[in-house]
């Protein structure tokens, strides 16, 4: 039996340096459209087309007025914000409302669904109020629980030079609102264990998704496809999206620049529930690519030969193999957080990583334990294609 463990952990140990490996030679290729991206950035007045930027909001978030203010502060020069909720007195439009009146040159709408149309994924209720009011031709989606820097709209607008890009999306780095152990692990999960799964999959089959924190499209690409309302029924609404744009025939690409993705869930369980969401959500959006994610932990493999080693009588050989899958680890974290997302949280990522790659093995075992989420206080169904019901 500690054969088999001992085989299980090296099997698992080379598929997890494989995943590495791919993704660390994706990253010169990306660093290289970096450069060139920010040399033609540089080249004022530059590509600027008018943008309208769309911000669902709900509730009072942490941090949310600091974070909506960056979105005023742009170096942009023609852009209107849009903010819509499920109710015209939610807290988190009234902190929109706030803000905007600081900057009056800034045009803005404050929006509301009322509830209605009652789709299963509230927010694109909102999305689609907004679309409707939106005065551009290229829509910005973006969280609330996101901060930017001054030069964000104009690396948001540059791909959109090219005629054929449908859709854009940018990287994100996980950013603890408020510090926390717990906020911190997933903050730097966000950062290392998300980015290099997306560089793996945009080198081994091209970007055909985007990622929710900001993404924009073309509003003709929108309305080809049948309209925001074709993610309604589910959880993972900017997947769609990017692929039925992608579907299309449509150019995704990935940006690069890095955002800012606050993490606002401190304390243990609350973080615990959103990451095994998450990988929920993975499970049934694109189940395939989800079951072989397993192989891409290097961690779980690595304490599970360094175990059977010494069971074996070879507690040596064991330590040389854990120690390698660390090195992995460290490797990703160092190019992937350090290099591509720009994360400076040097704990989070040589301390951290390494520890966030086991619990995120753990996610992984958990989102087949069931397919019910919890929700905005609500518990859904996940269904096969990644669609969701109300649980009964």
């Amino acid at each position: 039996m500690s054969y088999v463990l001992l085989g299980l952990g090296v099997f698992g140990l080379a598929t997890s340096t494989v995943f590495a490996c791919i993704v660390l030679t994706a990253v010169p290729g990306y660093l290289r459209e970096r450069r060139r991206a920010l040399a033609q950035l540089r080249a004022r007045p530059g590509f600027t087309p008018p943008l309208s930027l769309l911000k669902p909001v709900h509730g009072a978030e942490p941090g949310l007025e600091a974070h909506l203010k960056t979105f005023f502060e742009q170096d942009y020069p023609e852009y209107e914000i849009l903010f819509c909720a499920r109710s015209a007195e939610d807290a988190g439009l009234e902190t929109a409302r706030r803000v905007a009146a600081r900057y009056p040159k800034i045009p803005a709408k404050f929006l509301s669904t009322g509830g209605q149309p009652d789709y299963i994924n509230a927010k694109v209720a909102s999305m689609e109020r907004m679309e409707a009011e939106a005065a551009h031709e290229i829509l910005v989606i973006s969280d609330s629980d996101v901060r930017v820097t001054h030069d964000y709209l104009r690396a948001v607008a540059l791909p959109f030079a090219d005629r054929r890009l449908g859709a854009m999306c940018c990287p994100y780095r996980g950013v603890a609102a408020e510090g926390g152990l717990w906020a911190r692990l997933e903050a730097v999960g966000m950062s290392v264990e998300m980015t290099a799964g997306v560089l793996a999959a945009r080198a081994m089959e091209g970007m055909q998704f985007v990622l929710g924190p900001t993404m924009a499209f073309r509003r003709d690409v929108i309305r080809r496809m049948g309209g925001l309302k074709v993610t309604a029924d589910y959880c993972a609404d900017d997947f769609v999206l990017g692929n039925e744009t992608y579907k299309l025939g449509q150019t995704v690409v990935l940006s690069h620049h890095a955002i800012d993705h606050m993490v606002i869930n401190s304390s243990f369980w609350p973080s615990m529930k959103h990451q095994v969401r998450w990988m929920k959500s993975t499970r049934f959006s694109r189940p395939k690519g989800h079951f072989g994610t397993a192989l891409t932990f290097g961690l779980p493999f690595g304490l599970l030969a360094w175990g059977a080693a010494v069971l074996l009588g070879h507690p040596w050989w064991g330590l040389g193999l854990l120690g390698w899958s660390v090195a992995t680890r460290l490797a990703l974290a160092i190019v992937v957080g350090g290099l591509v997302v720009r994360d400076r949280s040097w704990f989070g990522l040589l301390a951290l990583y390494p520890v966030r790659d086991l619990m995120g093995f753990g996610f992984w075992a958990a989102s087949y334990m069931g397919n019910r989420i919890l929700w905005r206080g609500r518990v859904y169904e996940l269904l096969p294609g990644g669609k969701m019901q109300a649980a009964e």
